[in-house]
């Protein structure tokens, strides 16, 4: 269960809109860079944001901006030219790609290329690191107080009850209670190994919840250190709404149907 993964498979509504079966592309104004093997691979104030169906947005780099001198082109259909990225004795197989003929809609990707993100070791938005995907400026995410009664249960036991969340709505997914640990059984949970990154929320740690002999893993996150512009959820915990039995102010809430179902 991995909150990520909602992004990658359910895009936010406007995005839909956007990208129905064609390819929206339009220049971004941050300077981007990507790292790999210790090297600055690419560095750019002139990318464009690329938003291809059934992709997340991807950033590519005019070629001018990419250290060339680190690719090997690869054997490629007809219709893509791939690299592999080699930095001393770390290489990267299929790191890059880029588009042999540009169709009207792909036209301003022509000298463009694009990286893998996952194939790289760390990105960058002006000077602040980003995981996963690039920054959606189409994606919004607000966190606001709430003194509404949030009850969580798991076969009739309760793991959390407050009137002190922070509800977080974020474009494209369900809402999420965030709620302080005071005010969760944190003896019925058990952290995990597990770790997620978010490009709108950082990193998040898990646990699991033990409920008689039932152990339900993974069902609750929590972000010790969000970015920046996420503080309210600093350290609070927040369980996937889909596999838990969740009351507002005493009315029962449709779990919601997403990937984590």
């Amino acid at each position: 269960m991995n909150e990520t993964l909602a992004r990658l498979v359910i895009p936010a509504a406007e995005e839909r809109a956007r990208l129905k079966e064609g390819v929206h592309i339009e220049r971004s104004p941050r300077r981007v860079r990507t790292y790999f093997g210790g090297k600055l691979i690419a560095d750019s104030e002139h990318v464009l944001l690329v938003y291809e169906t059934k992709r997340p947005p991807a950033y590519w780099f005019p070629v001018t901006d990419v250290r060339m001198e680190y690719l090997e082109q690869l054997q490629q259909p007809a219709d893509t030219i791939r690299w592999r990225l080699v930095v001393k004795d770390r290489i990267a197989h299929n790191a890059a790609r880029a588009y042999v003929k540009s169709t009207a809609d792909r036209a301003a990707l022509v000298g463009y290329l694009t990286f893998y993100w996952n194939e790289m070791d760390a990105w960058f938005e002006e000077d602040e690191q980003v995981f996963v995907h690039p920054r959606d400026p189409y994606t919004r995410v607000d966190t606001v107080h709430s003194s509404r009664h949030v009850c969580v249960e798991i076969e009739g036991v309760t793991l959390a009850e407050s009137r002190r969340s922070i509800l977080l709505f974020e474009t494209g997914l369900p809402t999420r209670y965030y709620i302080p640990k005071l005010d969760v059984r944190m003896d019925l949970l058990e952290p995990t190994d597990s770790a997620t990154r978010c490009p709108y929320k950082g990193v998040a740690c898990y646990w699991s919840a033990r409920v008689g002999d039932k152990l339900v893993k993974d069902i609750v996150w929590s972000y010790p250190a969000p970015i920046p512009e996420c503080p309210k959820i600093e350290n609070l915990l927040s369980f996937y709404n889909e596999h838990v039995d969740l009351y507002v102010d005493g009315v029962p809430q449709d779990r919601p149907i997403t990937p984590f179902s």
